[in-house]
């Protein structure tokens, strides 16, 4: 008999869930589960006990997911470790069935499988779902186990009475997917506070070019703008990075690279559709060449140069003015030397934005390729807050800490 009909709440969609099948009966209820979560928009990957594979194969939780079901402590590659993989990719893991074995496994800290060795590498909050016997469901070694995990932060979902494989009728079901999704949602809630927003970033310095080996560009990093995408989406954001730098792959990121504003404000009239909020961190340059020459201007034939510069349109501004973008939050950021306040309100009216970071770029602590971060943050209502020293990823978290009360949708 298949999982009730329910529906995956919206906290839980585009979450990346790893869900962990031991060998219990119920098996064959969580591809309904993985299937549900899979058509919801999560991407869900399944690592599988040997003996869950003797209830259910597999390719039927390839079918239902899109991803093979990892069965063995070594990848089809060789690597040694696609259990670190897993748990460094999941955003929530839900073990189910989780049966009195497993259950006594993970609390003793076993790793002879790739269900419990994921278990040990995952960073992410941890849910696990019981299913057995009644009888096994009562023994004090199986309640003492879970008071353990309890003890460590997992989230139990209470089975369920009612007839089990075995003939009896008692506690010990498969809890149903209602509370099973109450349950998931209870653990990411506090983690995943962006879940189901899709957030566009931006970093890095634009690049105009001048002949096609030279550039007008500027000292910024890009670390930034790197922090906010990395930041939303860990906390369950979908992330667009729009960037003219390089940076480090991060899951849940994905990253458009681009080199000039042209090309910055064109991707981003693109993957704003649809979107709740961009962080607008890139440095788009002021100034680009009025021309650029198609061939490298040489030194030997070209005794003295001269670049005449034009205006670049202002991105934001521009972007504030496509009603059809209204929907979407729009936060600048303001590099100054001075007057932080003054500057950034200025600066957000004339942008059409609804939020600004000022931050002093003529502080060497905090300044341009710093890991560290300072400023302010001034919204279009009025409200102000001292953003105080703090490494990028820090100050990325505050500003998303600031930023999501004031969303509106």
């Amino acid at each position: 008999m298949p999982l009730d009909p329910t529906p995956v709440p919206d906290e839980l969609r585009g979450l990346r869930v790893a869900l962990l099948v031991s060998g219990g009966i119920a098996a064959y209820k969580v591809v309904d589960l993985a299937s549900a979560l899979n058509q919801a928009g999560c991407e869900v990957r399944v690592a599988m006990t040997p003996s869950a594979m003797r209830f259910v194969g597999a390719p039927t939780f390839q079918g239902v997911t899109g991803n093979a079901a990892l069965t063995g402590l070594w990848a089809a590659d060789g690597s040694p470790e696609p259990h670190v993989a897993l748990g460094d990719w999941a955003q929530l893991i839900l073990v189910a069935p989780a049966t009195a074995n497993v259950i006594g496994r993970i609390a003793s800290g076993r790793s002879d499988d790739i269900v419990t060795a994921t278990l040990l590498a995952a960073r992410c909050p941890v849910i696990v779902a019981p299913a057995m016997n009644d009888a096994m469901w009562s023994k004090p070694a199986v309640q003492d186990n879970l008071a353990t995990l309890r003890r460590r932060g997992v989230t139990l979902v209470e089975p369920e009475s009612g007839h089990l494989a075995s003939g009896h009728v008692g506690t010990g079901r498969l809890a149903g997917a209602q509370a099973i999704f109450n349950a998931m949602v209870h653990a990411a809630r506090s983690r995943y506070d962006f879940a189901g927003r899709r957030v566009v970033v931006t970093a890095g310095g634009t690049r105009e070019p001048i002949d096609p080996v030279r550039f007008i560009s500027n000292y910024s990093s890009g670390k930034m703008g790197f922090a906010l995408a990395a930041a939303a989406a860990d906390r369950g954001a979908r992330v667009m990075l729009v960037t003219a730098a390089s940076h480090p792959p991060h899951h849940g990121v994905e990253v458009q690279r681009v080199d000039t504003g042209r090309e910055m404000l064109a991707e981003l009239r693109s993957q704003l559709r649809g979107a709740d909020v961009l962080l607008m961190a890139a440095a788009v340059g002021d100034f680009r060449p009025a021309a650029t020459a198609k061939r490298k201007i040489r030194r030997e034939e070209t005794p003295s140069l001269t670049l005449q510069l034009e205006p670049m349109p202002d991105l934001v501004a521009s972007l504030a003015s496509d009603e059809s973008l209204a929907g979407v939050f729009r936060v600048g950021f303001a590099a100054e030397d001075s007057d932080l306040d003054a500057k950034g309100v200025e600066k957000l009216r004339r942008k059409g934005l609804h939020a600004i970071v000022a931050n002093d770029v003529s502080r060497r602590d905090i300044g341009f390729g710093s890991d560290y971060n300072a400023g302010v943050l001034l919204f279009a209502d009025g409200s102000r807050y001292e953003l105080e020293k703090a490494t990028k990823r820090e100050m990325a978290d505050r500003i998303l800490d600031l930023v999501l009360p004031k969303l509106t949708r």
